[in-house]
């Protein structure tokens, strides 16, 4: 399969795909607890959500009292995360922009990086950009948390073809294929009445051990590792890889 090298400019609108669909909603405010409590923040501490989506978890965070800015390169999900801003009365500062070229410096007490939104560049260097930008952002002694798909498991139950139902009653097929360190997956939804639609993404996969040494080469220091935001040991089975780190 073959990928645009900037395919997350096509595949990351509303039209395709949202990720605050309503069951990822409904976990936000567990994984935000679990969230808070490794990065130990007093009230009013600054807290920089990177790629920030539609804005659920920032919320989450603002109305616990953190001053949070959330960022996102997607016009659409930051339009949609003020909203659910206003309507939950939590106050969010919103910036589009390139999760590559972060600006920031010495500013946050923390920054976190949620739900497989880190991984996207077909270039390793491209990565390190943005964990780069995310240590300089923080303060020293600032802590960063990293949550992304643990590629131990994903090799292990690697399945070339499956099927998902949707809660509409549609259905999503993933055709995956692996390409240096990482895959391409196409996304296809069938709707009866409806073309199909398709569209391709690519994830590096990283292991406890490539994401350690990604951190170290960012100027960040890892503390600890989990496999879900129930505080599960991470291992093979475990989809999720959870990071935390700190910036010296």
């Amino acid at each position: 399969m073959k990928i645009k090298h900037e395919w997350h400019k096509d595949f990351f609108k509303n039209s395709f795909y949202n990720p605050a669909s309503p069951a990822a909603v409904t976990k936000a405010p567990e994984e935000a607890r679990f969230v808070l409590k490794q990065l130990k923040l007093k009230k009013g501490a600054k807290l920089l959500d990177l790629c920030c989506g539609p804005g659920r978890h920032a919320v989450e965070f603002a109305k616990k009292g953190l001053a949070v800015t959330g960022y996102d390169f997607s016009g659409e999900y930051l339009r949609e995360a003020a909203r659910r801003a206003k309507k939950k009365k939590a106050a969010l500062r919103l910036i589009r922009g390139d999760m590559r070229q972060l600006k920031f410096k010495d500013e946050f007490d923390a920054v976190v990086n949620l739900f497989t939104s880190f991984g996207y560049f077909q270039n390793f260097p491209d990565d390190l950009k943005a964990l780069k930008g995310a240590a300089r952002a923080l303060k020293s002694g600032g802590r960063f948390m990293l949550d992304t798909m643990n590629g131990e498991f994903v090799r292990k139950k690697f399945h070339p073809r499956s099927w998902t139902r949707m809660p509409d009653g549609s259905y999503r097929l993933d055709e995956t294929v692996y390409k240096k360190d990482g895959i391409v997956v196409a996304w296809t939804f069938l709707k009866a009445g409806k073309k199909p639609v398709s569209r391709l993404f690519f994830i590096r996969l990283y292991s406890r051990k490539t994401l350690s040494a990604a951190l170290k080469k960012a100027g960040l220091t890892p503390l600890k590792f989990w496999g879900s935001f129930q505080g599960a040991l991470l291992s093979d089975k475990r989809n999720r890889l959870i990071a935390l780190a700190q910036k010296p």
